[in-house]
């Protein structure tokens, strides 16, 4: 039977643009949220969010290139070089490139291209709008300008589910690579919503904090003080390979992919049910996906953006999954210090929990200064801890009611 495992990582994250920044940062709860510098928030209700700080496309791209696609594919090509250059696969023969696919989630887009485009239209007429309007815009170009990029011609398609992106992604990946329909896919998810648009929208919908005197201190899952998420941007990128191929080249190995769930609520397109009983059903089935039972989890990665309702029903939502094996597992919600990066968020956080089984490290839940009702769990709150780990689950849920679990196992 195939096995996928892990064997590359890159990362561009409000907390970092490497695996070793961004892991120290996490581990050491140092918060990712500042005030906007990509737009003049002087209107807006909401003047901060989590960017990526000093990223330069050119790094990963030739100049020519940066004005042919929005920054949510720049971002998703920075990120898979980097994954790239982190499994070591080098230079294939176009056999082997036939074998490797590219799965990108995206929740929205290039919505910075629409903002520019839509204002060069309006004040200077149809003959402004730019030849890479539509290319530069639609979500699957992550996956097709990175499959561009490294030269990659085995499946390749976007995953659109709101923030499920980037999870659907890695877990559809598992699934080619274990059909047999590739050999390599190189997985994940991209976002770039902070813009005046994207800050807008979720502002009209009062789903983000207004905590403009302190940013680092907005995103705070399960306190009773918070007031809604924390917009962020950035890719994270998995290279997941089959792992007899893996072996056999000598690849250094994060982790084992082994479960994977997904659900959908058809209950409302934003809040959940009683419970998050749609992402138990992801949960569970990711369990039973992996032959697992449910007291063999370590560490759960939660959704939890710090949401009013969002994060009390899944912490319930977990109590009843786990059951007894609740009051021993560790649950942490990173968000707290990256922001919400919508369609890129699976992904990130499917990382972490990876390098949480690798290094044997937890990072914590900042800014959880006192539990709201029903959130009772261990959060690991304010500092992150050094354990040993055999399995890890992390969940995202999006609009819709999409819900996706990841479970993966220490190597």
């Amino acid at each position: 039977m195939r096995r996928v495992v892990v064997t590359g990582i890159g990362l561009l994250s409000p907390v970092g643009n490497s695996i070793d920044e961004s892991w120290t940062n996490l581990m050491e709860g140092r918060s990712g949220i500042g005030p906007i510098t990509l737009f003049d928030t002087e209107r807006f209700e909401s003047k901060f969010a989590g960017e990526v700080r000093g990223f330069d496309p050119t790094h990963f791209m030739e100049a020519k290139r940066v004005k042919e696609m929005g920054r949510f594919a720049q971002l998703a090509i920075g990120a898979g070089v980097l994954a790239w250059n982190d499994s070591g696969l080098g230079t294939l023969s176009d056999a082997e490139r036939d074998r490797v696919g590219c799965i990108i989630g995206v929740g929205l887009g290039g919505i910075d291209f629409i903002e520019t485009n839509t204002k060069n239209l309006l004040e200077k007429g149809p003959h402004r709008v730019s030849p890479y309007f539509i290319p530069g815009t639609i979500a699957n170009m992550a996956a097709g300008q990175l499959a561009i990029r490294l030269g990659l011609r085995g499946p390749n398609f976007c995953t659109t589910s709101a923030c499920s992106s980037g999870a659907h992604a890695i877990g559809e990946s598992m699934h080619t690579i274990l059909r047999g329909d590739a050999d390599v896919v190189v997985a994940g998810g991209a976002e770039a919503a902070v813009t005046m648009l994207g800050i807008s929208g979720f502002n009209a919908l009062k789903a983000l904090s207004r905590r403009n005197d302190d940013p680092k201190a907005a995103s705070r899952p399960w306190d009773k003080k918070r007031d809604g998420f924390v917009m962020g941007e950035g890719s994270a990128v998995l290279v997941l390979e089959e792992f007899e191929r893996a072996r056999a080249r000598g690849a250094r190995i994060y982790a084992e992919l082994v479960g994977y769930g997904a659900s959908d609520d058809a209950f409302h397109i934003t809040n959940p049910p009683q419970a998050s009983e749609g992402a138990q059903r992801a949960m569970h089935a990711a369990l039973k996906n992996a032959r697992l039972s449910a007291d063999q989890i370590g560490y759960v990665n939660a959704h939890a953006t710090s949401t009013p309702a969002g994060d009390v029903q899944e912490a319930l939502g977990i109590r009843r999954v786990f059951g007894a094996h609740a009051d021993k597992l560790m649950v942490s919600s990173t968000k707290s210090m990256t922001g919400h990066l919508l369609g890129a968020a699976g992904s990130l956080e499917a990382a972490i929990v990876s390098l949480a089984l690798h290094r044997g490290e937890v990072p914590p839940t900042i800014n959880l200064d006192e539990p709201d009702e029903g959130c009772d769990l261990d959060f690991v709150p304010h500092i992150g801890r050094s354990v040993a780990l055999d399995y890890t689950m992390t969940n995202a849920f999006g609009f819709g009611g999409v819900n996706t679990s990841l479970i993966f196992k220490k190597i």
